[in-house]
């Protein structure tokens, strides 16, 4: 249990080491304004969290930082509730005044925008697509044998896939097999598709088309999408600027973890509950991310889980700010879409 005192010191500590990347000793501390005690007194202070884990003594000087242990303590129980400014909140509110008509570049915008505003590297979850419904679907001929369909969910999700056309299917058995998927599978979950086409447009093809074995076996085979999430970045370079990622190696190991999806995809599926959640160094599940610290925040569209938005930094980084931010950024994108797609 650490005293007040402690507290204050561990407080002032963090929040200076944030702000500066500079090892602080008991000098430092006893000059603030808000300290009353001596340096000697400090520096038993100092001397007790480090023997309690939460700070560390660097190589080059005699102050120190905070250690993993006093971030996570930092971060339970000393932080306090943090008003977004002004600038900040337009920022996010600008996004939403733009009324962008895709959700895919609503996503890409936020992605933008928080790492611009942090200064740190933003990754986004976009909306899974196995989740989410169809709304319309286009197959657009493209050369011969070969189209690209188009398949737009109720999120304003878009899907596209370049395929091979079943051979002898021409512009008029096209048009009828669009027809009747548009008609029969709108508003069907992704989950549902290759069911649903067995079930209810099997027989309208065997009606309506002369080759329909083939394009039923070409369709059965486009709907088995598997649960396919986008990520999105922001601010990739912006890790360069921190004291702490000067070693070129790390960088690249760094980057080249985030560089793929399914371990990112995999790092931001941890935990789909709501509210913010914050993994500090060891606490990632990527060894080359024992430098870094993670904040989430998930949102959602009618009370379904659509995505994660995520900051990556060093440990060192500005908690209050950045939590604050995702707090207000996740309620406002979840409030939109909700709006956007479950009130019309």
């Amino acid at each position: 249990m650490l005293t007040n005192r402690q507290l204050l010191i561990l407080q002032i500590l963090i929040d200076e080491y944030i702000r500066n990347a500079e090892p602080l000793g008991s000098r430092s501390i006893s000059k603030r304004q808000d300290i009353t005690f001596s340096s000697a007194t400090i520096r038993n202070e100092l001397a007790d969290l480090e023997d309690m884990g939460f700070i560390e003594k660097t190589h080059i000087s005699s102050g120190r930082i905070p250690s993993e242990k006093g971030y996570r303590f930092y971060v339970d129980h000393l932080l306090a509730p943090v008003n977004v400014t002004n600038s900040d909140l337009q920022q996010i509110h600008s996004l939403f005044h733009d009324k962008m008509s895709e959700l895919e570049l609503l996503i890409e915008h936020s992605a933008k925008m928080l790492s611009e505003i942090t200064k740190y590297t933003s990754i986004i979850l976009g909306p899974e697509v196995y989740e989410t419904k169809l709304k319309h679907l286009q197959i657009v001929p493209i050369s011969i044998g070969t189209a690209v369909i188009i398949l737009i969910t109720d999120t304003g999700h878009v899907e596209k896939y370049t395929v091979d056309l079943p051979i002898d299917m021409d512009a008029s058995d096209l048009e009828r097999t669009v027809n009747i998927l548009n008609d029969r599978l709108q508003g069907v979950p992704f989950s549902q598709l290759k069911s649903k086409l067995v079930e209810e447009v099997e027989g309208l093809l065997l009606t309506h088309l002369n080759n329909y074995e083939k394009i039923l076996d070409f369709l059965v085979q486009l709907f088995q999408t598997e649960k396919s999430d986008k990520v999105y970045y922001g601010g990739k370079t912006n890790i360069l600027n921190q004291p702490e990622f000067q070693d070129v190696e790390k960088v690249k190991a760094l980057y080249n973890a985030i560089e793929q999806y399914d371990l990112v995809q995999q790092l931001l599926h941890q935990d789909d509950s709501t509210g913010i959640k914050v993994k500090i160094g060891a606490e990632n599940l990527l060894k080359e991310m024992k430098s870094c610290s993670l904040i989430t925040a998930s949102y959602s569209i009618g009370g379904q889980h659509m995505g994660t938005l995520a900051i990556l930094g060093p440990t060192r980084m500005e908690y209050p700010r950045v939590i604050g931010l995702l707090d207000l950024l996740s309620k406002d994108l979840t409030r939109v879409l909700t709006d956007r797609y479950y009130s019309k």
